[in-house]
């Protein structure tokens, strides 16, 4: 499979699995745009190696996920760039932890906005190019979480079954333009996401780290093992291939087992 002469762009795409599905596109032949936040200069050094391990251009745009109009100027520029977004990664996310009762209101706005709005803003940009070259991937990574809960993570929860049902709509408007439009639902994969959570778990359970890993993160999933982020990444580029055009509106699972329980 070739991607060469498209354009992926991947939100939250300068650590963790956002990377890995950036840099596996650019294994595949397409320019990048990748987006997010961290210090300048780690992103340009990641950027800079996209360029140089797969001989394609890489962007970055440091657009923020909670700004409508910034998301939709990014999809502009890229268009201006490259002539083209053909691929949208729906990736960024963040997480907090904690009761309903004590949830911060400003975090529940927060994680609603990037994890899911975000979406929205990046997909109403993109889909007109889309539908004007009758070819294009949609995908948004979801969680385990858009299919089952847990508890002290509402908004996270809430946001990722939005994710869900956004794909689903999205994809039956697109279904005859050469459009598809799935997103992937990971389980436990170990990232700078899932590390960070830590602490706030074990505040919140009253646990040691390595009790929050054994009997909270992995307790869930019947392989006892992390999904890597080379996984997911694999699973995103099949989802670019021709071999997977008639895959859309799918919740695609990829969790070691946890939501077969």
């Amino acid at each position: 499979m070739s991607l060469k002469a498209k354009t992926a762009l991947i939100t939250g795409s300068t650590s963790g699995i956002g990377l890995a599905i950036a840099r596996a596109l650019a294994a595949e032949g397409a320019n990048i745009v990748i987006n997010g936040f961290g210090d300048a200069a780690a992103i340009e050094t990641e950027r800079a190696k996209i360029e140089a391990d797969f001989g394609v251009k890489a962007l970055y745009d440091g657009a923020d996920m909670t700004d409508g109009a910034a998301i939709a100027a990014m999809v502009a520029n890229a268009e201006k760039v490259f002539g083209s977004v053909d691929i949208l990664v729906n990736n960024a996310g963040i997480q907090h932890v904690a009761p309903i009762d004590e949830f911060p209101v400003d975090k529940w706005n927060q994680i609603l906005a990037i994890n899911l709005s975000s979406a929205f803003h990046g997909m109403r940009a993109a889909i007109p190019g889309m539908k004007a070259r009758k070819w294009g991937r949609i995908i948004s990574t979801a969680s385990a979480h858009s299919l089952v809960a847990s508890p002290f993570k509402s908004a996270y929860v809430a946001a990722k079954h939005g994710i869900a049902g956004l794909t689903k709509t999205a994809a039956l408007e697109v279904a005859t333009h050469g459009i598809t439009v799935n997103c992937i639902s990971p389980g436990y994969v170990w990232t700078p996401l899932v590390e960070k959570q830590i602490p706030d778990t074990m505040a919140a359970r009253g646990m040691t780290k390595e009790q929050v890993i054994s009997d909270v993160l992995l307790e869930a999933q019947p392989t006892k093992q992390f999904v890597t982020v080379d996984q997911v990444a694999s699973l995103a580029v099949y989802l670019c291939s021709d071999a997977a055009s008639q895959i859309t509106g799918a919740n695609l699972s990829i969790d070691g087992g946890w939501t077969a329980e």
